[in-house]
């Protein structure tokens, strides 16, 4: 039968909540290809060896368009359809901590918008015809509570909440375009994680990768819950965040 194999693409797969979710799939039997920033990622391959079947790594860069094309080919070269693509890979810029509009850093900002609006959008519109062929026709967005308008107490991080608010619009236009064939996108805000984004791990954050991995999928498991005109915008226990 077509759709007994059961595939996703996961991006930023390399550490944290990427390989968490990666691995989630993999246990439950879906084929991943998981989207590989680093050359050398010991955890990602020993997983390989583990699920050698059904685990593709792809070496991917969001933030380059050549990149993202590649990595399609690639996927499309060995499956004729995805049913789940996670937009998980972004970054966070130090410079981007200034809190005085004087000290702002331009290029920073628009480095980190082309990775975490522009890639996220690059990796769905290429994979868009193999979702199409997919049975869920799903994507997911990892965005952040940052992204939210209606509920920001921030007064800096400029180019992370822009980023993020933008990767939000982009989701409600995709979800415009997939819902009429059947398909969805939830974005999620997945809590503050034990991850590597400033390039040591926050080990002072209350969230392990595991855990947010693991709440995300729950709730991806019950998609069809949350089908409506709006794609659902949700943090780990299920509550709706204003856009």
């Amino acid at each position: 039968m077509y759709y007994i194999k059961k595939v996703a693409c996961v991006t930023g797969a390399d550490h944290g909540l990427g390989m968490c979710l990666a691995r989630w799939l993999l246990e439950n039997h879906y084929t991943v290809f998981a989207g590989q920033y680093l050359q050398d990622s010991p955890s990602l391959a020993a997983m390989k060896t583990r699920y050698r079947d059904r685990l593709y790594l792809i070496p991917l860069d969001i933030g380059d368009r050549e990149s993202v094309k590649q990595a399609a080919r690639t996927i499309a070269g060995s499956t004729g359809h995805v049913d789940i693509v996670i937009n998980n890979a972004g970054i966070i810029h130090k410079a981007d901590d200034a809190t005085m509009l004087v000290d702002m850093d331009d290029e920073a900002m628009a480095r980190i918008y082309n990775v975490n609006t522009l890639g996220a959008l690059r990796v769905s519109n290429e994979l868009m015809g193999l979702l199409l062929q997919g049975k869920q026709k799903l994507i997911i967005n990892i965005s952040s509570e940052a992204g939210s308008i209606g509920r920001n107490k921030r007064i800096n991080m400029y180019g992370y909440c822009m980023s993020k608010a933008a990767l939000n619009m982009q989701s409600s236009l995709m979800h415009n375009h997939l819902k009429v064939m059947g398909g969805q996108v939830m974005v999620f805000h997945p809590g503050w994680i034990q991850t590597y984004m400033h390039g040591e791990k926050a080990v002072e954050a209350p969230i392990t990768p595991e855990e947010s991995a693991g709440k995300i999928m729950s709730l991806v498991l019950d998609h069809k819950k949350y089908m409506g005109e709006e794609p659902a915008y949700l943090d780990l226990d299920g509550n709706h965040w204003p856009w």
